[in-house]
């Protein structure tokens, strides 16, 4: 599992640097009072964007609508055997009998978590689309009321981590809102409902476990570990593995309360998280930059990589007109093609994207990053008239790419890397401009 935090069940992103609409992670992490003219308008955009971020990641296809579900009684029936069955398996890990008394108690199965499971939108949003709600205005307004409130501690998380206040401080945004949205399920009936349901049983039951074990250290009680329908919780959203390997206490408190009102202990969570793997302090995570005329597309590739100084030479400079500083190697990162903006993308994306690895949510954090310290929107144009593919027709692109021989190494409905490579191979092949973006207008064309 790649990423700490955040990557559920959700549909990653996909055409035309577009992502769904709705899901829940699969490996992932997861204030301010503020003024009630503004509550409602946060609590709208965070709904509409946490719907979203939380589903950029590799998705289980929904199932077919026809599937047959099992009546209630008899689900509640076979679901008190499963957790008799699973509280064998936990007792032989290390969970103690009085944990998994407290644990289970009153604990029912949750039909409203099979139909979230099972209704994760198969439509998806482009990337600006995305972006606009990810650096809002109003994000980017709360951003910094809670950078003010929290600055102090965020000062020291960042003097001990060597993250970027900003930084963290966005992935809190684009997480919860800010702390608004943590979600209030009841995780140890979320996670046992989604284990025994069978269809990702082995993974839920591993996240069983984890939050068990979590109950056992004292961090928090039974009942108010809640979360997401997923099982993510806390300011950042951490999953229950994320949590045992990367949650810290930074309170001193001797718990690791990523749930608490106070958000230290989760903040400083995510930046031991981003330095685990890897972060750069004072490296910027990606910087907006103009193409010379006559760029060649090839070259937007994430295993291209040379300092700022060399992309320079090729004519790739900052929207001043500069270089870029030499701040290590980067790529060039076309997330809408050649009629999107363009970024110079450096070691601290990938560090994000272990958080998550949808482009459209590193772009995000990043962006709502900088806009919280001071800088200014993405300035380069978005193909506004485009859409996003729905997962039937990433999957029919996918089909047809292969079948003109260009292979994607298999039919998901995700455009990663292959199918990059395959669209731009075809591009190549019918002279034009190879910027591997899998848009509407290249599927008719396949078509």
């Amino acid at each position: 599992m790649r990423c700490i935090m955040r990557r559920w069940v959700a549909a990653s992103l996909v055409a035309g640097g577009a992502m769904a609409a709705e899901a829940a992670p699969d490996n992932s992490l997861r204030p301010a009072q503020r003024p009630e003219a503004v509550k409602q308008e946060a609590q709208d955009e965070s709904y509409q964007l946490a719907s979203a971020a939380a589903a950029m990641r590799p998705a289980a296809r929904p199932a077919a609508p026809n599937t047959v579900q099992p009546e209630p009684a008899a689900a509640e029936r076979n679901f008190q055997g499963w957790i008799n069955g699973f509280q064998d398996r936990a007792l032989a890990q290390g969970i103690s009998a009085p944990v998994l008394e407290s644990a289970f108690s009153g604990v029912s199965y949750d039909p409203e978590v099979i139909r979230r499971d099972r209704n994760q939108s198969e439509f998806t949003k482009t990337i600006w689309e995305y972006l606009d709600s990810a650096a809002s205005e109003l994000r980017v307004k709360n951003g910094k009321a809670a950078l003010r409130q929290h600055q102090a501690r965020l000062e020291q998380i960042e003097a001990k981590y060597g993250v970027e206040k900003e930084i963290v401080v966005a992935v809190w945004g684009l997480e919860s809102s800010y702390g608004t949205f943590r979600g209030k399920m009841d995780v140890i009936r979320s996670l046992a409902t989604l284990a025994f349901d069978g269809r990702r049983g082995a993974f839920f039951e591993s996240q069983l476990v984890a939050a068990l074990k979590i109950l056992q250290a004292g961090d928090v009680a039974a009942r108010k570990m809640t979360g997401s329908w997923a099982g993510a919780m806390g300011h950042t959203q951490f999953i229950p593995t994320s949590y045992l390997d990367y949650a810290v206490d930074f309170t001193g408190d001797g718990k690791r309360d990523i749930w608490s009102d106070n958000p230290a202990d989760a903040l400083a969570s995510t930046a031991a998280y981003l330095k685990q793997f890897g972060w750069v302090k004072g490296q910027p995570w990606g910087v907006e930059v103009a193409l010379p005329k006559g760029f060649d597309y090839t070259l937007a590739d994430r295993d291209i990589e040379k300092l700022p100084s060399e992309w320079a030479a090729l004519g790739i400079k900052g929207l001043d007109g500069s270089a870029v500083r030499d701040h290590g190697k980067a790529s060039i990162l076309l997330p809408a093609g050649s009629a999107g903006a363009a970024f110079m993308i450096f070691q601290n994306f990938a560090v994000l994207e272990r958080y998550n690895t949808a482009d459209a949510y590193v772009i995000g954090v990043g962006h709502l990053a900088d806009r919280i310290k001071g800088g200014a929107p993405i300035q380069g144009s978005w193909p506004r008239s485009d859409r996003a593919l729905t997962r039937s027709e990433r999957e029919e692109l996918q089909q047809r790419l292969t079948s003109a021989g260009f292979d994607t190494e298999g039919v998901d409905g995700r455009i990663g890397p292959k199918t990059i490579g395959a669209v731009r191979a075809y591009q190549v092949a019918n002279e034009l401009t190879p910027d591997g973006y899998a848009s509407p207008r290249l599927l008719q064309l396949l078509r």
